[in-house]
Formats: structure tokens, sequence, C-alpha cells
């Protein structure tokens, strides 16, 4: 029976150098059976205060930890490394990213919440995680699910956010089996992962809230000068070049 792991990681930072300090993680093998892990972490890179700022991890709260690759779940981690089981995180390249520094090779089957979310809630004006927490109510059942676990939810804390994004893993299932109900769930969620998002108004900028359809008609010039001067993430990338050429 497949394994999956939901996971999330608290960082020293977001830049290249930058590890991981905690991973909140839950393995499920079945409805019953659910592993939890809440673990820290010592890196050799300082905290950032911008990091401290998110998380509240100050270096004296690491300081007797050990490294990453002591941790419990590591092993866990490394032992159901196989494409049978999944792998899953919101904004999974974040988080993936981080382990590949710790070493870490993936055979998992990648499920991200954030790009299915987009997919299956094309109309949610935003996508992050606390953002769907209350935007799908998803707080309403947290609490019982959190005491049947054992865990403290806090926000950008590592295992607050699994527990959330658990909940939101099951909202999504029920979204895919409504919208494509031949497939199996967990693979077409898999399929979504690695699909990019066509999306439809931008988020910032002097165009925020306007149609990128409608921009790219427009004003090309713009959406050329985006293309060749911002670091876009690859959903934002596709959109563009999509309609750029529509």
């Amino acid at each position: 029976m497949a394994k999956y792991i939901l996971f999330d990681t608290e960082t020293t930072g977001a830049g290249e150098n930058d590890r991981i300090i905690q991973i909140g993680a839950m393995i499920v093998h079945d409805r019953e059976t659910i592993e939890v892990y809440n673990e820290l972490c010592l890196a050799d890179v300082p905290i950032g205060i911008e990091a401290m700022e998110v998380h509240n991890i100050t270096p004296d709260i690491i300081q007797n930890k050990p490294p990453y690759k002591a941790l419990a779940f590591t092993k866990k981690l490394e032992a159901y490394n196989t494409k049978e089981n999944y792998l899953i995180a919101h904004n999974i390249s974040f988080d993936l990213g981080m382990l590949k520094k710790e070493g870490f090779k993936n055979n998992y089957t990648l499920i991200d919440t954030l790009r299915c979310a987009k997919h299956l809630l094309p109309d949610s004006p935003h996508h992050r995680l606390q953002y769907l927490r209350y935007a799908l109510e998803l707080y309403r059942t947290e609490e019982a699910e959190a005491k049947k676990m054992n865990i403290v939810i806090k926000a950008h804390d590592a295992i607050g956010d699994v527990l959330v994004m658990k909940l939101l893993l099951s909202r999504l299932v029920q979204l895919t089996q409504e919208k494509y109900p031949d497939s199996n769930p967990m693979v077409k969620l898999a399929e979504l992962t690695q699909t990019p998002v066509l999306l439809k108004t931008f988020k910032f900028g002097k165009y925020k809230d306007k149609e990128i359809k409608e921009i790219a008609k427009r004003d090309s010039g713009y959406i050329n000068w985006m293309k060749n001067n911002m670091d876009l993430d690859e959903d934002l990338a596709y959109t563009l070049e999509y309609y750029l050429h529509a």
C-alpha cells in the first residue's frame, strides 16, 4: 500500500545558502495509522532575522539539536523513497529544494497542494495555505484533528502547517473526484502537479487584478518586459508565453 508523506520545512531563510532547521511531517499509512514528526535541527547557517520573524525559531532554540541527517524523520524519508509512495507539500519546489541541499535525491511521486489548488480552485483570489485555511473553513475541523494527533496548531510552524495541509489535501481529493470522476484522485493530483497553470489575472504590479489575456493584447511590451526582467514562477511564465502567442 502506498505511503503518503506530507511535510513542511522551516529554514534559516529563503536564499541559496539557507538550510532546514525544522521538519514537520505526517506519514499516512492508512486512515488509522499516521506517524507524526516535529523535529528541530541545527544548521551551519545563521538564522536570518526575517526568517525568525516568520517562524519564531531563534538560535538558542536549536543550538543543542542534532543535524538534519540525524533526525528520525530523515531516516523514514529515505526508507520510503520509491515512486509508488507520495511526497506532498504546499509549494513543494521550495521544500524539495531544501531537502536536496541535504543530499536528498527524490524518487517519490510528488504532489504540490499549491499548484493543485490553483487548478481546482481557479477563482480563488489567493492560494496561500493560511488563506485557504480560512477561505475553505478548514479551521472548523482542525482542532479536533489536532487533538487526535497531539498537535498544537500555529501558523508558520512546520507541524501546524502540515495539519492544515492534510485537511486541504482531503478537500482537493474531493474536488478532484467531482471534476475527474473516472480518475484515481491521487494519481490525478500528481498529474496536475506536473501541469503548469494558466492563470487568469495578475496578482501584483500595475495591472493587478486585471485579466492577463486582455493585457497581453493591449500591452504586449509590458508582458515581454516582465519575461525578460523578472524572476517569474513557472505558472506565470507559462501564462505569459501562452497569451503572447495565442
